[in-house]
């Protein structure tokens, strides 16, 4: 079972949620909370493998709940719910280690997969998504290019391709195919790539080559 935690000061979106990941079979809602203080707690209660966080709440919001799971010794997967007037706040939580956003609106028919593909180890980068958030900072941290850039250099050619195509959001079967390789190649580079940069999942490699190339 996959154990999650629903975070929202919104008593109406948190009932929702809940009716809608309840019907999944292998997915068990193990606690709610009202606040990024009340989170925090709820995890060191009930070890959710996934949390999904409100960007903006009263008291301690969602970014400053994600920092602090993040520096946990096993922290939890963290998925922001937003929407798009808020894409200012999105790039702190990226790189505070959350994995991915679901907007509110998401279809129902759509949650529970996107929980199974978080707690499966996988950053949520929809194009639908994550792309959009990712440019709408592209004009804010141009002066981050030089920098960035210079991070990649430790990576071999091909490991810089599969580095573009993440950034692109596309996923591991989609680049195997762009590129002629396997499935399991991809995810054997995208492993060397964390471990070159020392990120901890692909949102935040996503990140880095947009700051490098200012797309």
């Amino acid at each position: 079972m996959i154990r999650v935690l629903i975070v929202d000061d919104e008593a109406l979106v948190r009932s929702g949620l809940r009716l809608i990941l309840s019907a999944a079979e292998d997915v068990l809602v193990v606690a709610e909370a009202a606040d990024g203080a009340a989170a925090v707690a709820a995890v060191h209660r009930h070890r959710p493998d996934v949390v999904l966080m409100d960007v903006r709440m009263p008291g301690t919001d969602g970014l400053t709940a994600a920092e602090q799971l993040h520096a946990l010794p096993h922290p939890p997967y963290v998925v922001m719910l937003t929407t798009f007037d808020e894409d200012e706040y999105v790039h702190r939580a990226l790189r505070a280690g959350a994995v991915g956003f679901l907007l509110k609106d998401t279809p129902p028919t759509e949650l529970a997969g996107a929980v199974r593909t978080v707690a499966a180890g996988n950053a949520m980068l929809a194009p639908t998504v994550t792309r959009r958030l990712l440019d709408a900072f592209d004009d804010r941290y141009a002066g981050r290019a030089a920098a960035a850039s210079a991070r990649l250099d430790v990576l071999t050619d091909r490991e810089r391709e599969v580095a573009d195509e993440v950034a692109e959001g596309r996923s591991n079967a989609e680049i195997a195919r762009r590129l002629g390789t396997t499935e399991a190649t991809v995810k054997t580079h995208v492993s060397r790539i964390l471990a070159k940069l020392g990120l901890d999942n692909r949102v935040q490699a996503a990140i880095l080559v947009r700051d490098a190339t200012h797309r």
